[in-house]
């Protein structure tokens, strides 16, 4: 039974992969990475969100890590930015909280689907899910900062 689990995660991801490849948003890339062996890893994906135009995260590409169990889709991957994002809605370790990965996680969703809600959550925060109180903080009591740090931030994303 275990193996067979794992066959419908490693299943679903490959799946994921190819729809993926033919399919994605502009700016967007996802992928899986390597092993040190230099086999892929269809567990472990390497992602990059692109800013909103017209907003503070515009011109950057986010680095974003997605672990996938072996009960994916059953169980939601975890999700996260490298540790100390600046993000009301994510973790100090980097993991992000949003619903769709959370109490609303269904098997139907797919990466792109999580890519496309984290880069909306990044320009729209959830004021009801803080998971980081400085950016929280910052966030309700003092936009001109938040935008400030936003756009700082950014700049150290922005690809060559």
């Amino acid at each position: 039974l275990l193996f067979a689990m794992s066959g419908i995660a490693r299943g679903r991801l490959a799946e994921e992969r190819k729809a993926w490849r033919k399919d994605h948003p502009h700016g967007f890339f996802a992928k899986p990475v390597n092993n040190p062996d230099g086999s892929m890893n269809i567990m472990s994906w390497s992602c990059g969100i692109p800013g909103k135009k017209g907003t503070p995260w515009e011109n950057g590409v986010f680095p974003l890590s997605i672990e996938f169990s072996e009960d994916y889709p059953t169980k939601a991957p975890q999700c996260k930015f490298p540790a100390g994002f600046f993000h009301p809605n994510i973790f100090p370790s980097g993991s992000v909280c949003l619903s769709i990965l959370g109490d609303d996680w269904k098997p139907s969703v797919t990466v792109k689907q999580i890519l496309i809600g984290i880069q909306d959550l990044l320009n729209s925060p959830n004021e009801l899910s803080p998971a980081q109180q400085e950016a929280y903080d910052v966030y309700t009591h003092d936009k001109t900062t938040y935008k400030a740090k936003l756009i700082a931030q950014t700049k150290k994303y922005i690809p060559a």
